[in-house]
């Protein structure tokens, strides 16, 4: 028996405007909002879904795990990752390899790197 990712969920002190968030960033949509307690939004091309949930104790300091997303053309999507209402928070280059880290409006973080 091996075990298989069933969803990505993210913790929220507002499920529902971050699970827009998330979902307009990605072209998703929400499938599901669940009395305002968990957000479903499915991604095309993804494969599994994003799960907003809401929880009153927030995870002090910074999260452990993380989303890297990847885009062709990395500096247009920063542009647009910005826009929509993601903090920079520093870029790195590893040999070339070139990523940005992002907070999400609640303070998630999460990647953003050219393609590879």
């Amino acid at each position: 028996m091996a075990l298989t990712l069933g969803m990505i969920t993210i913790d929220s002190a507002d499920p529902g405007p971050l699970a827009r968030w998330w979902a307009e960033l990605t072209g998703g949509t929400i499938e599901q909002e669940n009395d305002g307690w968990f957000h479903v939004v499915g991604v095309p091309g993804w494969g599994h879904k994003l799960g907003f949930q809401k929880v009153d104790d927030p995870t002090p300091g910074k999260n452990r795990q993380h989303m890297d997303l990847s885009a062709p053309d990395l500096e247009a999507e920063v542009d647009r990752v910005l826009a929509a209402g993601a903090t920079e928070l520093y870029r790195e280059n590893m040999d070339g390899f070139r990523w940005v880290v992002f907070a999400d409006p609640e303070g998630n973080r999460f990647c953003v790197s050219g393609a590879h």
